[in-house]
């Protein structure tokens, strides 16, 4: 069997002018008649680039020098920048990171969904830095460095970032990676344990412990020692997700709390949950607010997992059914609305991407439908949400181009007018878009 033959492209260094700005913060430019994505480059700059890839539609390169910077070009407060892949905009001024996103909204709603909403909303924002308080760090031991790697992978992907510190990790967590790093090259385990993943709640931080091997019970009081010293919980996850159980403490209790509507939430260190725990709370609320329940409503909660939207809704509204297709989070769902004295919310699992004709959560009809899908968007359950009669629709979207695709269908298929638009600044110094817009049946 042959071997295909990895392609030689030229190393040399090039001039170019950035152009635009891409989806994941790199900078675009023509070169040689083709589209080059330049890391570490901004819109307006005369930078030196190198090749690092190729592609038949596009290239793509790295910022050399820069020959001529950007105004909004900021140096970036991480030292880490550049090298680990968590974050891809700390150089660009962040009311310019917003405002890039915003412009991709606009963009996608223009040329994928060919609709433009009534008005777009200021951007939603909220803290820098400090934010993320879900998180997947990678684990390796580099026996050359005789040291273990605690991180976000590098830029490209293929190494642990050689990380000591982390500015949008939570600082309960991120104060402590070197002492992971630490603890973990101490154990008999260091070379099977692949990952560690981040939960943090209002009041509990958590580490889940993957681990290939069974660990020696050296190991084990490691674990234990390091949880009561620095007050983080420790789990561990032997196999997959439903293996997942407590170490020390023997149990552990994450809640996060929506207090404008006066609800808390219960999850798991697995579950999902938004990364950022102040923007999620302006998010509901905006979500909300657009939405405008009454106790005369039926509301629809379309991917709702554990209730994030659906009991806040709850509080205000006649009716909530939350459809989600992941039956653990429904059942979770259940609980929480149980905790919190809802008793008007009704939770459902169903595949949203399977035909739904005669399920019990379609009869009966909504006056107000809330959806928040994955990057997939909600194309195949449109015609369902149409038919269902709602007269008013909330859309919680973190891909403007699966938005943009599905505000086209609902206008021109489904008789909706696109109200309004904005974007969420859920991941700042990311190219993430998170965004919210709302739609009304013609005539309304």
């Amino acid at each position: 069997m042959s071997r295909r033959r990895r392609r030689k492209f030229p190393r040399d260094p090039f001039e170019v002018t950035i152009e635009d700005l891409s989806h994941d913060g790199r900078g675009v430019a023509t070169h040689e008649e083709k589209k080059v994505f330049v890391h570490g480059a901004l819109p307006g700059e005369r930078v030196v680039a190198r090749l690092t890839g190729r592609r038949r539609h596009f290239d793509e390169g790295e910022c050399v020098d820069i020959l001529q910077p950007s105004p909004d070009r900021v140096t970036p407060p991480c030292p880490h920048f550049g090298q680990c892949g968590g974050c891809s905009l700390q150089h660009l001024d962040p009311v310019r990171q917003i405002q890039a996103k915003q412009q991709a909204l606009e963009q996608n709603l223009t040329r994928i969904g060919k609709v433009e909403p009534e008005g777009y909303w200021p951007p939603l924002t909220g803290p820098q830095w400090d934010y993320r308080r879900r998180a997947r760090l990678s684990v390796r031991y580099v026996h050359k460095k005789e040291r273990v790697l605690v991180g976000f992978r590098e830029r490209y992907g293929a190494f642990v970032a050689d990380m000591q510190e982390c500015r949008v990790l939570d600082p309960r967590i991120a104060e402590h990676l070197d002492g992971l790093s630490g603890m973990i090259y101490s154990m008999d385990a260091r070379r099977s344990i692949p990952q560690i993943e981040v939960a943090c709640g209002d009041e509990v931080c958590a580490l889940v412990f993957r681990h290939l091997e069974p660990l020696s019970e050296g190991d084990l009081e490691k674990l234990r020692e390091f949880a009561r010293r620095t007050g983080i919980a420790v789990l561990l996850q032997p196999k997959g997700p439903s293996t997942i159980h407590a170490l020390e403490p023997k149990t552990v209790a994450l809640s996060f709390a929506l207090s404008e509507f006066g609800v808390e939430l219960a999850f798991g260190p697995a579950d999902f949950i938004q990364v950022n725990a102040a923007m999620n709370r302006k998010m509901v609320a905006r979500a909300v607010d657009l939405l405008d329940p009454g106790p005369e409503d039926r509301v629809l909660d379309l991917f709702c997992g554990l209730g994030n939207f659906t009991l806040p809704i709850a509080t205000r509204a006649g009716q909530v059914t939350g459809v989600e297709g992941d039956a653990e989070l429904v059942r979770k769902g259940t609980e929480n609305a149980h905790r919190n004295g809802l008793d008007n919310v009704s939770f459902f699992a169903a595949d949203l991407t399977e035909e739904p004709a005669g399920a019990p959560w379609l009869k009966g009809g909504y006056d107000k439908v809330l959806v928040d899908p994955p990057r997939s968007g909600a194309e195949f359950i449109l015609p369902h949400i149409a038919a269902s009669g709602a007269r008013r629709i909330v859309y919680v979207s973190c891909h403007p181009a699966s938005l943009a695709r599905d505000a086209g269908i609902l206008v021109r298929e489904y008789g909706y007018v696109l109200k309004g638009a904005g974007v969420m600044d859920m991941f700042p110094h990311t190219g993430h878009v998170e965004s919210i817009a709302v739609f009304e049946r013609a005539g309304e």
